[in-house]
């Protein structure tokens, strides 16, 4: 395969914000926190703001304009022209995808639903319930029972009422099926594996996200007798996939054409970057501020949800790492693609969850579980592949 990037710009490492990110992460748990406690008004007043559909919301405006600002930096970085070079070495492309779509979904939900429902169910509390969003386009009476949810009456706003270890399996399938990150680009160069691999995997993972992702959400949610918003998984699609990308691909093609691909690489990529990742803080603080209550009340929450994320992260890297062997691949391609298939596009997981299933809603705050555990479980796996790339062939 071309060496040739399809997300322009080398890594060269963690930068501040990224080396630290889970330290960013706990600070802004905190900060959630205390907003939530101390000023509960601030943050329900960010969250009112919000698109209405049959007096429902629908889309958090705040939410949306920070979750855009985390996924465009990832679209803008797409060189369609690479994408279609990708398949020159079709192994591990095919692998990577193989284990994304057809694996990695399926084993989270397994996993989550052993332990979230059976192992740690007695620990969250059988009785514990969550209150999220209505499906959209579904207006149901009050009382009527849809999936494990029933329809209730919260200050004038229809909800649903559903246990809530069921809202973080529903957290922990949109983390499964969104495969890959940006992130991704700098596990792959600290591994030392093949960057032209790990950069079209991730432009092509982007992309197959469009069409399989919705289907995937709705398909296991539904399995997990968790509500199906079909509307709304398809509008969150639109909006957090589909429009950045058109508007990364647009951008790119102007900035390139008016001021240099050099100019772009150089100028215009490395300022996006504090951009994402402040982005993504202030969404955490905003989803934490509602979740500090249960938190407080229950500190070992954030354990219970991490500790199937884990477990599903550790799976697929080895999967992917001992198939790539078996597959006589050399180790620059097998370290990105088992980086590929460990990592997750915790961005759009985000997005979805805030969309479908509400702000609060434990869902949310389970996607946001996997943006803390991200940093040091796949330092500890790069660490990994540098100690046995001497067990693949040259």
């Amino acid at each position: 395969m071309s060496a040739e990037a399809c997300i322009t710009k080398k890594p060269k490492g963690l930068g501040s914000f990224e080396r630290y990110l889970t330290v960013w992460v706990l600070l802004c748990i905190a900060a959630g926190i205390l907003l939530g406690k101390f000023a509960p008004g601030v943050a329900k007043l960010l969250d009112g703001m919000a698109i209405y559909i049959n007096n429902a919301p629908v889309v958090s405006i705040p939410i949306a304009v920070c979750l855009f600002f985390m996924m465009y930096p990832i679209m803008v970085k797409i060189d369609f022209g690479e994408v279609l070079k990708a398949g020159k070495n079709a192994k591990p492309v095919g692998l990577t995808l193989f284990v994304n779509w057809l694996i990695k979904p399926f084993t989270m939900f397994a996993i989550a639903y052993f332990f979230l429902g059976t192992v740690f169910q007695h620990l969250i509390g059988p009785d514990a319930v969550d209150l999220i969003k209505m499906p959209f386009g579904l207006d149901l009476p009050l009382g009527a029972v849809h999936g494990e949810g029933t329809v209730v009456d919260v200050n004038g706003v229809k909800m649903l009422q559903v246990p809530l270890w069921r809202s973080y399996l529903a957290g922990c399938i949109l983390l499964g099926i969104a495969p890959c990150t940006a992130m991704v680009l700098v596990w792959g160069f600290l591994a030392r594996g093949n960057d032209g691999h790990t950069l079209v995997m991730v432009a092509i993972n982007s992309l197959a996200m469009f069409f399989l992702y919705g289907p995937l959400g709705g398909f296991l949610l539904g399995i997990g007798r968790l509500p199906v918003p079909w509307q709304a998984l398809l509008l969150s699609i639109g909006i957090y996939v589909a429009l950045p990308l058109v508007a990364g691909y647009l951008s790119r093609r102007g900035i390139v054409a008016a001021k240099g691909k050099a100019w772009f690489e150089t100028r215009f990529l490395p300022f996006l970057t504090p951009i994402t990742i402040v982005a993504l803080l202030i969404t955490l603080i905003l989803l934490f501020s509602f979740k500090g209550e249960v938190i407080l009340g229950n500190p070992l929450t954030i354990l219970w949800i991490a500790v199937p994320l884990f477990i599903q992260t550790v799976l697929i890297f080895a999967l992917t790492y001992i198939l790539a062997r078996v597959m006589r691949l050399s180790y620059r391609d097998a370290a990105p693609s088992a980086m590929i298939g460990a990592s997750n596009h915790f961005e759009v997981a985000i997005a979805t969850a805030v969309m479908l299933f509400g702000l609060s809603s434990g869902a949310s705050l389970a996607t946001v579980v996997g943006v803390l555990i991200e940093v040091p479980v796949m330092l500890m796996l790069v660490k990994i592949c540098l100690r046995t790339q001497n067990h693949f062939a040259k």
